[in-house]
């Protein structure tokens, strides 16, 4: 979630010889603080999804009622609202983050509306906020969990809420099976890989560009959690499409990235050359950019075709018991 910059523009202040900690926490601190408008926005979609959620659920529009027909009173279920306004903002929150990061680290636009100091600060801001954005949306769903569970004592209810939304594999109800640890996957992902940022003089600049590279991984798990698991793009109809459609320019920057990377280290080369990459090296950086390609056709036939694997709207609505949840 944070860009590929060297030690001279990254945007830490500079350290002294002997005592390298100091600068590591005001760059956090400093983070923590210019994130608070950021945040603040954050929290006003998070509030507006809610809204619109809560209305469509009330007037029974709602997917998530098609779904689950017995979630239709949100004065009832204001908690899994308010988990899905928080996923839903997070993955706002994570797609502009990576955004960011690869226009950052890939080719260098003729002119930019601000600064890339400017742009350099918004990425970092905008992954700490994802990942708050992320713990909130899981600490929802675990409350909702332990409402369900009223046969519980308290203590029970508490492990159980907890168990189910932050043990992988303790969720053990229809789709959750896989989506959910594919959701705590990408949240117990972000969070290292996030705040690794901080602590690169300590690891060495080139493990933590190598480590943040993984972050991209961190946004298809998202994706992938809210295509299994989100109901209101459960079935196939346009929220679905748009949700694909976002995914284009996150594939096409990425595609542009490893053809042409910010670096000039980790452009393709020719293998074998003396100084130059060697030939296993140059083979998995040439499947990434053919792998990158595919991506980029892949969804562009998901979204002409239609075949995007939602799941067709039943006549009926389907009987569902509150007590075993199947989407989220």
């Amino acid at each position: 979630m944070l860009p590929e910059t060297t030690p001279a523009d990254d945007g830490t202040p500079p350290q002294s010889a002997g005592d390298r900690r100091p600068a590591d926490r005001v760059a956090l601190s400093a983070d923590l603080r210019a994130a608070l408008p950021d945040a603040t926005a954050a929290v006003l979609v998070t509030a507006g999804v809610f809204a619109f959620l809560y209305v469509r659920m009330e007037s029974g529009d709602s997917a998530t009622v098609a779904v689950m027909p017995f979630m239709d009173d949100p004065h009832t279920y204001w908690m899994y609202l308010l988990s899905q306004a928080f996923g839903w903002s997070g993955l706002l929150w994570a797609w502009g983050t990576v955004m960011l990061g690869l226009l950052l680290s890939g080719p260098r636009p003729a002119r930019l509306p601000v600064s890339r100091q400017v742009l350099e600060r918004w990425h970092r801001t905008t992954s700490l906020t994802t990942m708050a954005l992320m713990f909130a949306h899981a600490l929802m769903f675990a409350a909702e969990l332990v409402r369900y569970e009223t046969e519980l004592a308290w203590a029970e209810r508490l492990w159980a809420g907890f168990a189910d939304s932050f043990v992988p594999g303790w969720y053990d109800s229809g789709t959750g099976r896989f989506a959910i640890p594919i959701g705590q996957g990408a949240l117990y992902l972000a969070v290292p890989l996030g705040l690794l940022f901080y602590i690169r003089h300590r690891i060495g600049a080139n493990t933590w560009r190598r480590l943040h590279r993984f972050v991209i991984v961190v946004y298809v798990l998202s994706v992938w959690h809210t295509l299994l698991y989100g109901t209101n793009v459960w079935y196939g109809e346009w929220p679905r499409t748009v949700l694909w459609l976002l995914q284009l320019p996150v594939a096409v920057l990425l595609l542009l990235r490893l053809l042409r990377p910010a670096r000039r280290a980790q452009a393709l080369g020719a293998p074998g050359r003396r100084g130059g990459v060697s030939l296993p090296g140059w083979t998995v950086r040439a499947c990434g950019r053919v792998a990158a390609g595919a991506v980029v056709v892949g969804l562009l036939i998901v979204v002409a075709s239609g075949h995007d694997g939602g799941r067709e709207r039943p006549a009926a609505p389907p009987s569902t018991s509150p007590h075993a949840p199947e989407p989220e």
